[in-house]
């Protein structure tokens, strides 16, 4: 089990499961965030924090909702759906404890280019 949080730890959360690597995707919004990305089914992240305390953002094609921290600005994961229909997290790695970054292999996306 992984612990997650956003900065300021108003958003908490857990995802079940381990990676290896991690999405580096370079569109308009993960590369200026700075992303990592783990996608887990979506029942696989538990949130210790209620949703409603999340604020939302959606960008381009509005298929994302990425969730973001309304005190500290930090986006620790977004929700979505995989291209088989199955609900998604995009977890964002580095709002993981104890995550040694540079050991994750990072997979570049081009996601500028859809």
């Amino acid at each position: 089990m992984q612990v997650g949080s956003c900065h300021c730890g108003k958003v908490k959360f857990e995802v079940e499961g381990e990676f290896a690597e991690a999405m580096e995707c370079n569109c308009s919004h993960c590369s200026r965030k700075g992303y990592l990305l783990w996608f887990v089914p979506r029942e696989q992240l538990h949130l210790q924090t209620p949703q409603d305390d999340l604020s939302t953002y959606r960008f381009n094609r509005h298929v994302i909702d990425h969730h973001f921290c309304p005190n500290c600005g930090c986006a620790p994961f977004g929700f979505g759906t995989a291209p088989d229909g199955k609900a998604t997290a995009a977890v964002n790695i580095r709002c993981l404890e104890g995550v040694d970054l540079t050991s994750v292999k990072r997979v570049p996306v081009d996601g500028r280019s859809y």
